[in-house]
This record gives C-alpha cells, structure tokens and sequence, in this order.
C-alpha cells in the first residue's frame, strides 16, 4: 500500500499503514448534480460523475418465478437513513431520475394496509418499479409467512400526481410512538404499530434542507424555500414528537451567493448549522438566533459542519496555491477552533462517518487515491485505516442529508468503524476496523444474492440489515464484538412481504428502533396511482 501524502505543517505520519485501495465508485462518493451546495466551488468537493442505474449484483438473479414473461428486476441497492434512536446509515446511490412537466404534485390521502387481509388478497406483480405502479396492493400483508418468522406490521400508500422529476419524500426520523416522513411540502407523524396518521404539519412550500439528527427531545430543522420559491433561506423549528411546527426565521445570508436552491443542516443538541453555496452560519435550536458564521476570504473558510456526541468539526477551504482542504474543531457556540489538520494537497472530504471519534473519508479526484482518517482529540492523525476492499460511499444522495453526514455504509462506535464493501452499488460484506490500530478487525460476508449493511453500533455490538436474494426475506441481525455468527434480531416475513420489500427503489431509507424496522421510500413518481411510501415490521 502507498503512504498517504504527508500535508504541510503536520507531525510525521506514523509507518504501517496505508491508504484503502479502490477509489469510490462512479456514483459513490461524490454528490450528484444539485446535492451539494459546495459542487460548484473550484476545488471542493470534486465534481461529480453521472449517477447510473443500480447493477445486478454479481450473480444477480433473474426474474422472479411469476410467470410474467418481464425482464428480469434489478436487486435494489440500500440507503439506509438515521433516525432519532441514533440508527446510522448505508447506502445506494441517490435519486432515480425522471423526466416531464413540472407542476405542483396534488396528494390524495391513504390509509395504512393492515396486516390482516380485509377482503381477497391481490398480488404484487413485482414489475421492478419500487413503487408498486402496474399492480394493486396486497391486502394480506403476511401471505406465505412461514412458521417462526416475523410480522409484516403494515404498509403505508400514497397517490399524488406530480411533477416528472419525481416527489421529494426524504426525512424518516422515529421518535416515541411516531414514525415520521417528509412527502412533498408536509411532515407527517405515523403510529409505529398500526401505520395510521397521527398529525400532518403542511409547510406550504418546498423542503430545500434537512437532516436525520434530532436534539434529545425530539426536536429538529428544515428548511423551506420562501413563498416565491425563489430562494431556499426559511428556517422552521419541527417538534416531531409533539407533531408541532415551531419557530420560523428568515436565514441571512451572508458571502458571496444571497441566494441558494438547497442547503445542508446538521444537528447537536441545541445547536444546529446550515452551509449552502458561499456561505454558512450556526444557530440556537430552541430561538433560531445565530450564533456565529465566518464569510471572510482570508485563511481557510468553514465550508460545512459536521455535529455529534457534543462536538462540531468544520471542512474548511484554504486560500492557498493549491486550494487546499482543513478540518477543524469548531466551538459549538463561537465556532472558533483550538486545532487543524491539513489534508495533503488534491485530497478532498468524501464523508465524515463520525465527528467524536474524528473519522474522515478523503480522497484524491486526480489520482483516485483514497484514505479513512482517524483524528485523536487534539486533531493529530491517530492512523489511517488499512485493509482490502472496496469500500462503498454515497454522499450527496441521503435520504437524510445532502451533507457530509449520514452518507452511509458505516457505523462508529467508541473503537470501532464497520464499513460495507462489495461492489459499485450494494455492500457483500462488513469490515470492522480498529480505531487503535487502524487494522482489520473482523469480515461478515452476507451471504449468496444477499446484501449486508450496517445500522447501528453500540457497547462492541453490529446491528446490520441482512436483506435476502430478489423477492427473498430479510432480517435484522446483532454481531458479537469479536466478529462470528451474528444473532438474529428479527427475521422479516416470506411470501408476500418479501416480495414488497424486495421492491423498494434504490433510494429507499430505513430505521430500526424498538424492536420495529421501516422501510421507506424517498421519492415518489407522482403519476396517480398508489405507490408504496413506507412499510413497518416487528413481532
């Protein structure tokens, strides 16, 4: 393995280790067009590539056995989103893309699919749209379930008619009794055990910025774009767990752009920052009042922020020669930082995977090198990761942020980083790293025609999400700290369930918390006819 290019002004870098081999992936790592408000910048982030449609992963299966004579569907990639249980995220790559008029979407409300049949069961064909379009919805959630598994607990539809780009349905956040979803211009709070609306908050206008963090209470941010629609510089407080809109201000702007279409938002505590396309600034959760920004050319400017465990780091551009890029501390009410690390010259930040720990994923849009960074508490290098794999990344493309944050493929905990690897689009298998030592801890492989991700760490244990082969059951499972035979949490239903779960588009998010997971999508057609929103399971 090469040495990482050692940045000016930094200790020696210890011997040993080396960077990750295998750059990210076309479509993985880098943000797609429009995501990031920083993609225009000259020299951060690197411009993106053109996101293609997901691979049939190696040994991809054919059609499913239904007789319908189609072309065979393509296994869906995972994007896993984080929910307020602090369940991190994998991911596919971003947004499918569509084409027509843009106008208003209209939303005919739905009732939740009970698990229990209400009449003859109809088939999910499995024509491979993600969105159940060419076939109704099963009534009997739990058809074909076999003896030992768990419960489809229901299946939330939606009908709107929309733009041909699609509608927006990003946020999934679980809080309390309450899963909550962003469909178009609303947040709308659904009962965990029966899918049923609790409360709808209409926003009126669009969502240009969120995040998946919450403060403990169960609070958050987004923001709208104004009534013309012409910038997006509305910041709304949302309690998701009393279902209430609170505070609205008006975001100033400050640099060199006034305006923006999108920005980026991360969370901790009662602090939250926001950065869009020249500028950034932080902000009290529970007033909106600003706390501090830095729109000054000199030195290196925060671009974005990163927030966690009570700790904040800016990705800062330098105004030097080769445009270098800086990671700082950032003071969570002042923004000053008390130390820096200077990444070498060419590298930039595919992805922050955890703030406290420091973990860093950098790579070099010139010469495709690629390093995971492991910052100590004073900003030194601690080491860099080092193992064999493609390690998949999908920033920009979120279903929970279009920031550095909740990119997916990996979880953190107190010494260990789990990363998915496979090929260009799903994750075969999950790495441990040591946080010490920066070496292979333990491998997972998922299994034939199966995808492994990981959801949450805590206390040395893995919870992942072990989704099965085409139209085949999933489950949720828990590693040991050493590695070996994981444990199975909850083993989703055969039958008809797994053939809806198998169906959700590439961009779908996901939660698992109390004992419940969801699927989700996040964005819908919009053509008028019912298609799948969100799916709960549990015993």
């Amino acid at each position: 393995m090469t040495e990482l290019p050692q940045p000016p002004n930094q200790p020696p870098t210890p011997s040993g280790y080396g960077h990750l081999p295998g750059p990210p992936q076309q479509g993985h790592g880098f943000p797609p067009p429009g995501e990031n408000p920083y993609a225009q910048q000259p020299a951060y982030p690197p411009q993106p590539p053109t996101v293609s449609q997901q691979p049939v992963p190696p040994g991809g299966p054919g059609a499913p056995g239904s007789g319908s004579g189609m072309a065979p569907k393509k296994r869906p990639a995972l994007l896993i989103a984080a929910s307020v249980a602090a369940v991190l995220v994998l991911g596919g790559v971003g947004y499918v893309a569509f084409s027509g008029e843009d106008k208003d979407p209209k939303p005919v409300a739905q009732e939740p699919t009970d698990a229990k049949p209400s009449g003859s069961p109809t088939v999910d064909k499995g024509d491979g749209n993600g969105n159940g379009n060419g076939s109704e919805i099963p009534t009997d959630l739990n058809a074909g379930r076999k003896p030992g598994e768990d419960k489809a607990l229901w299946l939330n539809t939606v009908k709107m008619e929309g733009p041909g780009a699609g509608i927006p349905a990003k946020g999934l956040w679980v809080v309390g009794d309450a899963v909550v979803k962003t469909v178009d211009k609303s947040v709308i709070g659904y009962g965990v055990s029966d899918g049923k609306e609790k409360w709808k908050i209409d926003l009126r206008t669009e969502i240009c910025g969120l995040t998946g963090q919450t403060s403990p209470d169960g609070r958050t941010v987004v923001v709208v774009k104004n009534a013309d629609g012409s910038n997006c510089n509305q910041m709304k407080l949302i309690d998701l767990k009393a279902g209430k809109e609170g505070w609205t201000k008006e975001l100033a702007m400050e640099g060199l752009f006034k305006t923006a279409s999108s920005t980026t938002v991360t969370l901790n505590g009662d602090v939250f920052a926001l950065a869009w396309m020249g500028g950034q600034s932080a902000h009290r959760l529970s007033t909106g009042d600003k706390l501090f920004s830095d729109a000054g050319p000199d030195g290196c400017k925060p671009m974005t922020y990163a927030a966690g465990n009570n700790k904040m780091i800016a990705v800062a551009l330098c105004m030097d020669a080769d445009r270098t890029i800086e990671i700082q501390d950032a003071d969570l009410n002042t923004g000053k930082k008390t130390w820096s690390y200077r990444l070498p010259k060419g590298y930039q930040v595919n992805a922050v995977y955890s703030v406290s720990p420091t973990v860093i994923d950098a790579g070099n849009r010139d010469t495709k090198e690629r390093a995971i960074l492991v910052l100590d508490e004073k900003g030194q290098k601690r080491n860099t990761l080092s193992g064999d794999g493609n390690f998949l990344v999908n920033c920009g493309g979120s279903s929970s942020s279009d920031g550095l944050q909740n990119c997916g493929n990996s979880a953190v905990d107190a010494d260990t980083v789990y990363l998915a690897a496979g090929d260009e689009s799903t994750g075969s298998e999950i790495v441990a790293f040591d946080l010490g030592t920066g070496k292979v801890k333990w491998r997972a492989k998922a299994g034939d025609k199966k995808v492994l991700a990981p959801l949450d760490a805590a206390n040395g244990r893995l919870t992942a999400y072990r989704a099965g082969p085409l139209d085949g059951a999933g489950e949720i499972v828990s590693f040991p700290a050493g590695g070996g035979a994981p444990t199975t949490l909850l083993k989703l239903p055969s039958g008809t369930s797994a053939r809806i779960e198998s169906s959700f588009l590439s961009s779908q998010s996901a939660a698992y918390a109390d004992g419940r997971f969801f699927l989700s999508v996040t964005r819908l057609v919009g053509d008028n006819k019912d298609e799948k929103l969100l799916m709960a399971f549990g015993k």
